[in-house]
């Protein structure tokens, strides 16, 4: 591995959890990288002490890691760019970065477009007309990452010499990495699964116990799937580490972001305090455009319903699923 990442140069744009644990394993493996943060003051901060106290606290960053505000200075002579900004802010950051050789999505969101949705690799590969465009996606909690408990996740593309190379940039010791040419379906697992763990953390936050919640994650699995397979991906990714594995890390999870917003939903946290705090929830907007395709598209995605119904339109959590308690009987 050394040999193929020993000073590649890569830009992670977002000095967010996620995107300093990905910068932190590059540079530890010999990579050249980058990290662009939008707030000067963050990355001055970053910079100086070695540690990104705001989003990763506690680990110490090698002196082979840049810290930058700059997007030019960013992606200067880089070789890849990860993206691990925000899914709500992704085009119009991105937009103002010069053009990279070849990108790699760390964000899990979607974008509603007029008869549509867009993944993420869609929207970098629309904006930057580049056409080398992988996605990374996995149970992976930025904070076990940046400590370097071992971890697995799934890299994809359609060019499947991109996501060989970018296998071989991020696998080392403690975390390792699978190649596919599913980039549909990777997206999609990834993104979804943030809407069930929501449910599920409403589930915990009513104390619903642990029957309701493996009933939950079993059935969101199987919604993932339908919509997944309709949108394009392969049935088989999603019993797979962006699927599967994603979901039980994300919906049973204490480190877990979407989780907890479900769990400070019940417990009387609004849409707009969920919305201004420091870590972004992808569940709240992924669920938002899931529901507009799939009441466009005639659907059903009860659990994706009943999660839009309490996140985006006040619906009590205790009646949601009292709701999908009560829909006529069917085979599994």
């Amino acid at each position: 591995m050394a040999d193929i990442t020993q000073n590649t140069r890569v830009a992670v744009l977002g000095a967010g959890a996620w995107g300093t644990a990905l910068a932190l394993l590059l540079a530890t493996a010999g990579a050249a990288v980058t990290l662009w943060s939008r707030r000067p003051e963050h990355a001055r901060q970053v910079q100086t002490d070695r540690e990104n106290r705001d989003y990763l606290p506690g680990v110490i960053l090698p002196e082979n890691l840049g810290v930058t505000f700059r997007p030019a200075e960013a992606v200067r002579n880089t070789e890849l760019a990860v993206v691990a900004l925000p899914s709500k802010a992704l085009v119009e950051t991105l937009a103002v970065f010069p053009k990279a050789p070849a990108y790699l999505s760390a964000t899990k969101g979607l974008h509603f477009v007029e008869h549509g949705l867009l993944r993420m690799s869609q929207e970098i590969a629309k904006l930057s007309g580049v056409k080398r465009v992988a996605a990374i996606s996995g149970p992976n909690h930025a904070e076990e990452v940046g400590r370097f408990l071992p971890a697995a996740a799934v890299v994809a593309s359609e060019d499947e010499s991109l996501a060989v190379w970018v296998q071989q940039l991020f696998s080392g010791p403690s975390f390792r990495v699978y190649s596919s040419s599913d980039l549909a379906g990777v997206e999609l697992g990834g993104a979804l699964k943030n809407v069930i763990a929501l449910a599920a953390g409403m589930v915990d936050g009513l104390g619903l116990g642990d029957n309701t919640k493996a009933a939950l994650i079993t059935r969101g699995l199987r919604e993932i799937v339908r919509f997944g397979v309709a949108m394009g991906g392969q049935e088989a990714t999603f019993y797979g580490l962006s699927g599967l594995g994603d979901l039980v890390g994300t919906a049973t999870s204490k480190l877990s972001r979407n989780r907890e917003a479900g769990e400070r939903l019940v417990r009387g946290a609004t849409l707009a305090g969920l919305e201004a705090q420091k870590q972004v929830v992808e569940g709240i907007y992924t669920v938002k455009a899931v529901h507009q395709w799939a009441e466009e598209q005639g659907q059903d995605l009860p659990i994706t319903r009943a999660v839009y119904q309490v996140v985006h339109q006040g619906e009590s959590p205790l009646k949601a699923v009292s709701s999908l308690m009560e829909r006529e009987s069917k085979p599994e």
